[in-house]
């Protein structure tokens, strides 16, 4: 009597032990970085020992891994209230870019505004910007069945030739020497530093946001209806759940909060809008969105540990003259492994009799 391996699904999925294998998930991707350095010929112990210092070793590591968070964050925030409706929003990208041009958009038409209502108003366009170019993939979806991903991910290429045809053409510095970057932000648009840090303000935006999404999630009724959505759409329609309006809703939440981490990243960061801003934050956002289970509190953490690895790539190309590509690759590996992790707190092999 032949013998196959065969899968079953869980009746309910790993609680506890889950855990264990998100941490396990996690140590398999950096094995597999460290065996990629040994085959390079790097010492592979000794290079991801300068990954971790790189990104928390010292008060200045600390603080560029927490300034590189607060876009990441935001964005994953922003594709994690999608991904509870089973809306798979791969545009935080664009969504992000649009929200820079929307806040640049402000700063540059209105310098003269004093801050309490520059800043506000620019943290208002990117939403608008950023919910808007959210919203489009949404009416198509829920108007003419297309797919949210291919639809999410074409846009975010439109997004970013936009905002590098502003900075190349009407927006561009005539003194920035033929760089493509607009005029230096006013004082009135710059978010602050806190203290005589290099961190900024957005942090708290993060904060609040992380907190009032999980009450949001956790303690209201659309929550619980888009859980209920995600988990299964006919049954929610079956019970006169709002499907449609609230695919349009997470959309728009996501669309808006990517365009915070633009608005942030122009004021706070850059204090003005260039093609450098775009370095990937919002395809981070999904491995972060996956690694955190889709929890905004988790998020933060999430959050903080990959921004870590960009900035102790940064350092480990310094040191060990790897190429940038590869804290890309990190990045790919752990999202691998994780949803490779998640198939196993959601299903089983057992042996059974080959038919």
């Amino acid at each position: 009597m032949a013998i196959s391996l065969r899968i079953r699904k869980r009746q309910t999925p790993l609680k506890l032990q889950s855990g264990l294998v998100l941490a396990g998930a996690l140590v398999l991707s950096l094995a597999l970085s460290a065996l990629l350095l040994k085959l390079q010929g790097k010492p592979a112990g000794q290079a991801m020992l300068v990954i971790f210092q790189g990104a928390f070793g010292s008060l200045w590591a600390l603080e560029d891994s927490l300034i590189k968070a607060v876009p990441i964050f935001l964005c994953s925030l922003g594709v994690a209230v999608a991904f509870r409706l089973q809306i798979w929003n791969i545009g935080a990208e664009g969504q992000y870019a649009l929200g820079a041009v929307g806040a640049s958009w402000v700063a540059l038409s209105f310098p003269s505004l004093p801050w309490y209502l520059l800043q506000p108003l620019m943290l208002a366009a990117a939403s608008v910007t950023g919910g808007l170019w959210g919203l489009i993939p949404a009416v198509l979806k829920l108007r003419m069945r297309t797919n949210e991903i291919i639809v999410t991910l074409m846009l975010n290429y439109i997004a970013i030739l936009f905002l590098d045809y502003l900075v190349y053409g009407p927006w561009k510095d005539p003194r920035s020497f033929g760089f493509p970057m607009t005029r230096q932000f006013d004082t009135a648009a710059v978010v602050s530093k806190i203290g005589e840090s290099n961190l900024n303000w957005g942090i708290l935006v993060c904060v609040a946001a992380g907190v009032i999404f999980w009450i949001f999630f956790r303690f209201t009724r659309y929550g619980y209806e888009i859980k209920a959505g995600g988990e299964n759409i006919r049954a929610a329609r079956y019970a006169r759940i709002p499907y449609d309006y609230l695919v349009m809703l997470v959309m728009v939440l996501s669309g808006a909060l990517a365009g915070w981490a633009g608005f942030l990243e122009v004021s706070a960061t850059v204090n003005r809008l260039e093609p450098s801003i775009m370095v990937g934050y919002g395809y981070t956002a999904i491995v972060v969105a996956w690694l955190a289970r889709l929890n905004p509190l988790f998020i933060g953490v999430a959050s903080l540990l990959l921004a870590g690895l960009r900035v102790g790539v940064e350092q480990l190309q310094l040191d060990f003259q790897v190429p940038a590509a590869f804290g890309q690759i990190m990045e790919g590996l752990i999202l691998l492994t994780v949803l490779a992790g998640g198939f196993f707190v959601n299903y089983r092999f057992y042996l059974g009799k080959k038919d």
